[in-house]
């Protein structure tokens, strides 16, 4: 059990994170969480369910179809298990952080569902339309990558940058795609390790500049509402109990870094020793794990990927 001073925080993945299956357990157990994937299916006008409880796994990386159907699995285990819990603060990574809108009550759910349908859709369009590319850096620290990426870009402006400051060694690349290909040749001669990531497009950068803005006259109709959760965002890091200010977090979130390192270092200054993963795999689990492996004081990560695990902490 957790020491009641230390806060607990909820965190949600992203894209990356599906699996087979997800979300079903929590589905067939509970209506109201059935329900909510009828709405995400509505929403993405796709068989969500059918395409993730038994489809092929290139059907499930399409980004249309999986940012409605992850933000429905992870909803899901929330619904059914938050008031297991004391939830002190919250932070969604990337597409995570319209599930911590819904859990916070910034936005309700169907809205929540509407806007990853069409932000899915955006993404994966302007994916198509402009050559972009990711790619995941192991083993070189974020200075060494910015240096590379200044090497890279010289005095031109066209577009490279770390997309995702996910922990101390791993960050994510995102920009036109011979920039990131010349990037990740330059990672490997200084001994560091350049993945390519199976994604539609350039994610957090510039290059959705375009379906940023379609986004953003989405975005503006929602009713935006005081956390009654605390939300670390994205964007700046910190929270905002501002819905104006939050608004503005959000709309430059498609364009702009994932600071998940410093999301992290930013709850536990708050007093954050507990991280509940709510979804698919533990990749925010293990990220927490490496952002806070030099820390002289007890913390814990658990991932809740189904029902199972629901009895937490």
């Amino acid at each position: 059990m957790t020491d009641d001073k230390k806060l607990i925080a909820v965190v949600f993945p992203g894209q990356g994170s599906q699996e087979k299956g997800m979300g079903r357990d929590a589905a067939e157990a509970f209506p109201e969480v059935m329900d909510l994937w009828k709405q995400a299916e509505k929403a993405a006008a796709a068989p969500l369910r059918e395409m993730y409880w038994g489809g092929e796994d290139q059907d499930m990386a399409r980004t249309r179809y999986l940012q409605p159907a992850m933000t429905a699995a992870t909803l899901g285990l929330w619904i059914v298990g938050h008031e297991r819990w004391r939830v002190d603060c919250l932070a969604g990574h990337s597409l995570g952080e319209f599930a911590a809108l819904a859990a916070a009550h910034i936005l309700n759910i169907p809205a929540v569902l509407e806007l990853t349908a069409l932000r899915g859709r955006l993404m994966d369009e302007a994916g198509s339309a402009r050559s972009g590319k990711m790619a995941a850096v192991l083993k070189l620290s974020r200075e060494q990558v910015l240096e590379i990426v200044a090497e890279v870009r010289g005095r031109n402006d066209r577009e490279l940058r770390i997309a995702n400051d996910n922990s101390p060694g791993q960050c994510v690349l995102s920009g036109e795609a011979d920039l990131v290909d010349r990037a990740c040749s330059l990672v490997k001669e200084r001994k560091g390790r350049a993945v390519p990531l199976a994604v539609s497009g350039a994610f957090h950068s510039s290059l959705m500049l375009e379906p940023a803005r379609e986004f953003a006259k989405a975005l503006a109709k929602m009713d935006w509402r005081t956390p009654k959760i605390p939300v670390f965002f994205n964007v700046s890091a910190k929270t905002e109990p501002d819905p104006e200010c939050i608004l503005a977090l959000v709309e430059r979130q498609m364009t702009s870094s994932v600071l998940w390192t410093q999301i992290v270092e930013a709850q536990w200054r708050a007093g954050t020793r507990t991280w509940l993963e709510l979804g698919p795999k533990g990749v925010l689990s293990r990220l927490a794990g490496a952002i806070l492996a030099k820390k002289d004081e007890p913390w814990e990560s658990k991932n809740i990927a189904g029902l199972a695990d629901l009895n937490t902490p």
